[in-house]
């Protein structure tokens, strides 16, 4: 879809923004009220009310506050996050199916996790960890793919980095079953089978003061470079005829996309689908051009993820891995979205 044929259509109005704002607001509120143990909108108002006054908290509060609501936030900051990262890489490699482990990111993240899990370190460790490790395997990729570019990035190096990040995601995926293999099958490698799967039942307010601020750093440089993006699919000619510093560019773009995908992963594990069926989604919506998908890949992936774990933890008595949820949910709108149009 072009950009002349989409002037009425979701992106560009004020009242579209508007709409993707309350969206993912109606699905926190929504989902604060539902799960195992049932909370009233009048227990809701009465909980913020005790919090702002500094009166003492009940039962029902402390589950809204200190469990359900950093969940709640974890959802929609991982959800909008992984969209905008997908709907970057993207553009970046011109390519409808790239997802947020391109660049082997998510897999590095799994296996500093796991080596965390393995030396028995806190949660707050894990998370560095996974953080630390997800950075490494795109400076990996980054250097198996550069040649003499100062930035490393070239607009012909992006079939390198593609075969360099599957290569870095092979390796990490060998790395972390290696570490699965050396764990305790008693404790340790339930843990980290577990947190593979993905889940964001160990969300806290100490956890997200780490994970939150790359990925709300990240998610607005590249909404801030959303005109620009649109650059990144065009052929290399017409990209450097635009007068953009394109291989710049692209480091950025690769930058910010990976580490909104470790700090994801650092803090919830391995979702998958959501950084490729979201966009697809919103692109349904919005067309292919960039200022108006990653506004629209924002609302709707922080809506969805806040939907799909409201419903991980509470259609049995026992937590279903989220990433079970977004794979069921995922492989046949993409199967019948690929029917659709043809890629197949």
């Amino acid at each position: 879809m072009s950009d002349s044929g989409g002037k009425g259509r979701l992106g560009l109005s004020p009242a579209a923004h508007v709409l993707l704002v309350i969206i993912p607001v109606a699905a926190a509120v929504c989902a604060l009220m539902i799960g195992r143990y049932a909370v009233t909108p009048g227990d809701m108002i009465g909980a913020f009310s005790r919090l702002i006054s500094g009166a003492e908290m009940t039962r029902s509060d402390i589950v809204l506050i200190n469990m359900r609501l950093p969940r709640i936030a974890l959802a929609l900051l991982c959800g909008a996050g992984l969209s905008v990262s997908g709907c970057a890489f993207q553009a970046l490699f011109a390519n409808p199916l790239a997802t947020p482990d391109t660049l082997g990111v998510a897999s590095g993240s799994s296996f500093g996790a796991a080596l965390a899990i393995l030396f028995g370190l806190p949660s707050l460790g894990i998370q560095g960890s996974a953080m630390l490790f997800g950075l490494t395997a795109l400076m990996l990729t980054k250097l198996c793919a550069s040649g003499r570019s100062p930035y490393g990035v070239r607009a012909s190096d992006t079939s390198a980095m593609v075969l360099s990040g599957i290569m870095m995601q092979s390796l990490f995926t060998a790395l972390v079953s290696l570490v699965k293999f050396a764990a305790d099958t008693e404790n340790q490698l339930p843990a980290i089978t577990y947190w593979l799967m993905g889940s964001l039942a160990s969300a806290s307010w100490k956890s997200l003061m780490l994970g939150a601020p790359p990925i709300i750093i990240a998610a607005a440089v590249l909404y801030l470079l959303r005109w620009r993006l649109n650059l990144l699919t065009l052929s290399d000619d017409e990209a450097r005829s635009s007068g953009v510093n394109i291989p710049r560019l692209r480091l950025m773009t690769a930058l910010c996309s990976a580490m909104i995908t470790a700090s994801c992963v650092s803090m919830c594990g391995q979702v998958g689908w959501v950084g490729l069926l979201v966009p697809h989604f919103c692109r349904m919506l919005t067309g292919g051009s960039l200022r108006r998908l990653l506004p629209a890949s924002i609302g709707v992936g922080a809506a969805f993820m806040v939907a799909v774990d409201t419903a991980a933890r509470s259609i049995t008595a026992s937590e279903i891995p989220i990433s079970i949820l977004t794979a069921v949910i995922g492989a046949p709108f993409f199967i019948a979205l690929m029917r659709r149009n043809r890629l197949t």
